[in-house]
């Protein structure tokens, strides 16, 4: 199984049963979800290191984070709008470029994290992740009594 699928932290902790949950995802879908997209990744395995690209365009540099916790690398990135006073004044027949956060998570068991590198250039985010060495498991019988 591939190591680095992404990762939703909600979805994998045990919850309490909400009887409410099919009539939240009915408001949701008819009112829509307005929230921001995720940005989209591309994961290459080259043996002896997979290679994560993100495209983040528009994002500056200090505004992407990148966290590890338990396992899981977190990419997280915020914009912020500079546009809200020029809003007010009205200068603006439209304004559709979003603002807010993103993240996306994934499983780094099989990485060696202290060894991660990161580059960010014309809004796409590289990370190199070198391979832990795989141990070979160790064949054995067991015999039935």
């Amino acid at each position: 199984m591939f190591e680095l699928t992404p990762f939703d932290r909600r979805h994998h902790r045990m919850q309490a049963y909400n009887p409410f949950h099919e009539l939240e995802d009915m408001e949701r879908h008819f009112w829509k979800d307005f929230s921001l997209p995720e940005f989209k990744t591309d994961i290459r395995d080259k043996g002896n290191e997979y290679i994560l690209e993100a495209d983040l365009p528009g994002f500056e540099k200090q505004d992407i984070k990148i966290d590890i916790d338990d396992h899981y690398l977190t990419i997280s990135a915020e914009r912020h709008s500079e546009s809200e006073e020029k809003d007010k004044k009205g200068n603006y027949l439209r304004c559709e470029r979003s603002y807010g956060s993103f993240s996306r998570s994934f499983d780094v068991s099989t990485v060696k994290t202290d060894q991660i590198k990161a580059a960010y250039k014309n809004g796409v985010l590289k990370l190199t992740l070198p391979k832990k060495e795989n141990a070979e498991p160790a064949r054995k019988q067991i015999e039935i009594e």
